[in-house]
């Protein structure tokens, strides 16, 4: 693992609520996210794994050979006490600027507030004359499908956007980032241990994304389950070939700094969704 420690520091202008610094290392610009120390009412939990959602999360994406941004898990000395960190590498430069989804949000539809109601955000990309339409959606539903097998809860309006080239005006869905909140990060070894198969069949099929339709949160598996959205469908046929699993599972327990407990626990519950997934693209090609 890369040493962190002591990469050159910058001001840190990143949004999001984990911890994080930005930090320079081999003449390269990184977002190093650190776990949280958290206090839930009625729970003592002292660490979040939120390092290796984001690092095996984006990996999936890249192994689907999705554009994805570069992480890579390191450690850093803080107090005299190491942190198992995932640095993300940045994709902008002088010439590529980020812009997220809700940027264009705020500049689309002015009638009405867009958060994450399915048919807002669709309205929102068909409306929008800055971007493609079709490759948009092409690349949303994309998104989608390997967020449901990751599980990420997370993917607001904030955590994906475009990407600019500043030189030629040409404006392109960025590359996915932002998956610290897949693979259950809440859940320590020791809560882990205790699951059985049942309950971890009933973690993989009880996810939500925080899209939402009709005002509550869309249900991914039971979403793709009911076969109604034809783009959604598209983006299985697509996918599905791309979609590795022993790849992917060899991948998690290639990585040195985490449990055998943990990596079980992540390759069974990737291994669920894939299985409806397979299911689905069987009934659909």
């Amino acid at each position: 693992m890369i040493d962190f420690t002591n990469a050159t520091e910058e001001f840190n202008n990143y949004k999001g609520s984990e911890k994080k610094k930005t930090l320079i290392y081999n003449n390269k610009k990184y977002l190093v996210k650190f776990p949280d120390p958290v206090r839930e009412k009625n729970r003592n939990i002292s660490y979040i794994n939120n390092a290796f959602s984001e690092y095996i999360g984006s990996n999936v994406f890249n192994i689907t050979d999705i554009k994805t941004q570069n992480t890579v898990l390191g450690k850093y000395e803080y107090n005299g006490k190491e942190k198992i960190v995932c640095a993300c590498e940045d994709f902008t430069d002088d010439e590529h600027v980020l812009y997220e989804f809700e940027n264009l949000v705020l500049s689309t539809n002015l009638d009405k507030k867009i958060e994450t109601e399915l048919n807002d955000i669709m309205e929102v990309i068909e409306e929008s004359k800055m971007i493609d339409t079709e490759s948009t959606k092409r690349e949303f539903w994309n998104m989608f499908v390997i967020d449901s097998i990751i599980g990420n809860t997370d993917r607001d309006n904030g955590n994906w956007g475009f990407l600019l080239n500043k030189k030629t005006g040409k404006i392109e869905f960025s590359p996915i980032y932002d998956c610290g909140s897949c693979l259950n990060p809440m859940l320590e070894d020791e809560e882990i241990k205790k699951i059985n198969e049942v309950e971890l069949k009933n973690l993989a099929i009880n996810c939500y994304s925080c899209l939402k339709e009709n005002g509550k949160k869309i249900n991914y598996m039971t979403y793709i389950k009911q076969m109604k959205n034809e783009e959604c469908n598209d983006a299985i046929k697509r996918l599905f070939a791309n979609i590795k699993i022993d790849q992917i599972k060899s991948f998690i327990d290639n990585i040195g700094c985490m449990s055998d407990v943990r990596k079980d626990f992540y390759k069974k519950i990737i291994e669920h969704r894939y299985k409806i997934i397979k299911k689905i693209y069987e009934n659909i090609k």
